[in-house]
């Protein structure tokens, strides 16, 4: 039972502490993209650990395998007994019976969360075909005849990025052109699709920090994402301007539009001039960030293992 506890205990820590440390990431300097890749995967570390720990409850031995664990329980046996094979098996049915009803709820809230904003989506941009001028590139541009500068992008079966004329009068081309560029990246990245399975997650889990707190972090880094694509593509100095100019709070619900969320850091980013990552590197980073998210979960168990084993050794001078 030690090694499945272990695994629950890690997928826990990580679970309350992840944000802490993830918190603490600058994200004027760090790629926008490989910190959305640490919240995304520690998640799915913490998932995977939580299920791994109950299988092994579950199972004959409860995973005690390999030299490392077997010096663990001789140890361990030394100070105590173990919990009656009854009360093991229990927790594992118990723990089998809350995963299945949290992948359950996770899969509803998801659907229903998706196709909501799908539906959201459709039905607006519908109601703005009517008005708007149409620019055939892809994704779709829609112009409508409003004098404030505004422009945010809605998904669906086929996004589309709107924008009013208020752009065009109040802001140089090249911002205009950041502005566009801005919220096609957010098309193009699925974000709205990211947001609406993160949100969902945070439906799921409301008590486990990590996921709590994903939704807003993740907001946050999707809009410095679309800036990176926007500096990539039209420079620092395009991307500033039409951040200070682009309206704010207008957007309908369920759209991304460019000045509503984390704009103190995106223009304190924008001013320590943090270089464009390359994608060879930006590769490289996301699959390095990958790997360690996954396994912080898995790692914590195993030092919680080895702590266990020097604590029980010290007191039976094994």
């Amino acid at each position: 039972m030690t090694v499945a506890l272990a695994l629950l205990c890690g997928a826990a820590a990580v679970g309350w502490w992840g944000p802490r440390w993830l918190g603490h990431l600058d994200l004027r300097r760090r790629d926008p993209l490989v910190l959305i890749v640490c919240w995304l995967l520690s998640m799915v570390g913490v998932a995977l650990a939580a299920v791994a720990g109950v299988i092994l409850l579950l199972l004959p031995g409860h995973g005690e395998v390999g030299a490392l664990v077997a010096t663990l329980h001789h140890c361990w046996d030394a100070v105590q007994h173990g919990s009656p094979p009854q009360i093991e098996e229990l927790a594992g049915v118990l723990g089998v019976a809350l995963l299945a009803a949290a992948t359950a709820r996770l899969a509803v809230v998801a659907f229903t969360k998706c196709r909501r904003r799908s539906r959201a989506g459709q039905e607006h941009l519908a109601v703005l075909r009517l008005a708007a001028r149409i620019d055939g590139d892809k994704p779709t541009t829609l112009w409508l005849a409003h004098d404030g500068p505004l422009a945010f992008s809605l998904a669906g079966r086929a996004g589309a990025v709107v924008a009013t004329d208020g752009l065009t009068r109040y802001l140089p081309a090249a911002s205009v052109a950041a502005v566009l560029e801005h919220e096609r990246a957010h098309l193009r990245g699925r974000h709205h699709l990211l947001i609406a399975i993160v949100d969902a997650a945070s439906a799921v889990l409301p008590v486990v920090p990590l996921f709590r707190k994903a939704p807003t972090a993740i907001r946050e880094l999707v809009e410095l994402t679309a800036d990176v694509a926007a500096v990539r593509a039209c420079g620092v100095a395009a991307v500033h301007t039409a951040l200070l100019g682009v309206a704010r709070h207008d957007a309908p619900g369920g759209a991304l539009a460019m000045a509503n969320d984390a704009i103190d850091v995106r223009l304190a980013r924008l001013q320590s001039s943090t270089a464009v990552p390359g994608k060879t590197r930006r590769a490289a980073s996301c699959g390095v960030a990958a790997v360690i998210a996954t396994a912080v979960p898995f790692l914590t168990a195993a030092a919680l293992l080895l702590a266990v084993v020097a604590v029980a050794c010290s007191m039976t001078g094994a």
